[in-house]
């Protein structure tokens, strides 16, 4: 097989396009993957993604499969309880708490956290060691041709390939998707959110915390130690205006606002990073898949980050893909393969982007009467046993 052929290629280097190539690549197949921007791979340079990425058992286990969880591993996070917080009163305490705790219904913690730089460098490390897998960046999409029988893609530094299968991996914002004429439709909530990191007195303990009051939720998610000091990742999502406000704060102002809106359950939060924004919207492609090609992760779907549903359903994606490419492989890439990956994926993505807008909406609420009436059900709901047995299999990453 020459340079310009390969079985398939990935377009995004991001942490699920570097991942995909990692799958398959450790399945057997021959890979390229492109991205016009080199990743950035240090936790303070400029332009590091300081969010994190909970990975839910069943991703774990296919990271696992493929060799990738032994890298991960040594920087991990555990999730054992997620505990969620209503302190939408008068004045930002908690009234109520709900925790769920993984021990109630599984041996292993609901997932595992790590940084996504720290991601991207294991990623890139991991694929430079496989001799199935190029990874080109700096080099990005520019067209694709398809048939029946192949697709050809054009590249930004003047080459074309030849592949069975395109996997688009390449964001919300596709270029892939958007050269198959694939449409989608997109939810807007006039929301951002702030990514960064914080140490913390009090160990948190494994414990994922998820504060609603208005405007969207305030998450703290475990990391490990930073400087000696228990470290958390927050992720505070507010209205664009109010986010702009709080980015442009001088730290110590800043540090006195994140510390009223995270109730102190932590002790005094001080702020151990940059502070990153990143818009929130919700999206859903119409289908899919098109000829030879195979959308999976932000170019498929979107969802606020509510419950570490994102990249979880990106991995199920491809978990899906990965199975019909094993059990056909001489079908890669066909108009059978991805009919049926479109099945399986596209009826329960459709679900889970629903049911997390209505979380989302129902975290930004401002009116006092609607809090009340949005911490009343929280404590209804999360207090019947079969509830929380379905919420809690749900966070092990059970397909709903």
């Amino acid at each position: 097989m020459s340079k310009t052929d390969y079985d398939i290629v990935v377009s995004g280097g991001g942490v699920a396009g570097l991942t995909a190539a990692a799958l398959f690549g450790n399945a057997g197949f021959s890979v390229l993957c492109v991205d016009p921007a080199p990743p950035v791979t240090a936790r303070d340079a400029e332009g590091s993604d300081l969010r994190t990425t909970a990975f839910l058992q069943p991703a774990q286990a296919l990271l696992d499969r493929a060799g990738l969880w032994a890298r991960f591993a040594p920087y991990a996070a555990a999730l054992q309880i997620m505990r969620i917080v209503d302190a939408g009163g008068a004045t930002a305490a908690p009234r109520i708490t709900k925790e769920f705790d993984a021990a109630d219904i599984s041996t292993g913690p609901f997932g595992w956290n790590l940084p996504n730089w720290l991601l991207r460098r294991e990623l890139v490390a991991h694929l430079q060691e496989m001799a199935n897998v190029t990874f080109l960046p700096g080099t990005g999409f520019v067209s694709l041709f398809t048939r029946e029988a192949e697709a050809r893609v054009g590249l930004s530094d003047g080459t074309r390939v030849r592949c069975r299968l395109v996997i688009a991996a390449d964001g919300r914002n596709s270029p892939v998707r958007a050269a198959t004429g694939v449409e989608v439709k997109t939810t807007r909530y006039g929301q951002k959110a702030l990514a960064f990191a914080v140490t913390h007195p009090i160990p948190h303990e494994n414990v994922s915390t998820e504060i609603h009051r208005s405007g969207g939720p305030f998450t703290l998610v475990p990391l490990p130690d930073y400087d000696g000091r228990p470290s958390s990742a927050i992720v505070w999502m507010e209205e664009g205006p109010e986010v702009k406000r709080l980015q442009a704060l001088p730290v110590a102002e800043f540090e006195a606002a994140m510390n009223e809106r995270s109730c102190m359950l932590f002790g005094p939060l001080t702020l151990a990073s940059r502070r990153t924004v990143w818009p929130i919207i919700s999206q859903l492609a119409e289908r899919m898949n098109s000829e030879r090609v195979a959308l999976v992760a932000e170019a498929a779907h979107v969802v606020p980050p509510i419950g570490a549903q994102g990249l979880n359903m990106s991995l199920g994606d491809m978990r899906v893909l990965l199975e019909l490419a094993e059990a056909a492989p001489e079908r890669l890439g066909d108009a059978q393969m991805l009919a049926s990956y479109h099945r399986r994926r596209h009826f329960e993505v459709v679900a889970r982007v629903k049911g997390i807008d209505m979380l989302n909406r129902a975290s930004m609420m401002h009116a006092q009467p609607l809090r009340d009436a949005r911490a009343m059900t929280l404590d209804a709901i999360y207090s019947l046993a079969p509830v929380r047995k379905t919420l809690m299999q749900l966070g092990l990453g059970a397909r709903g």
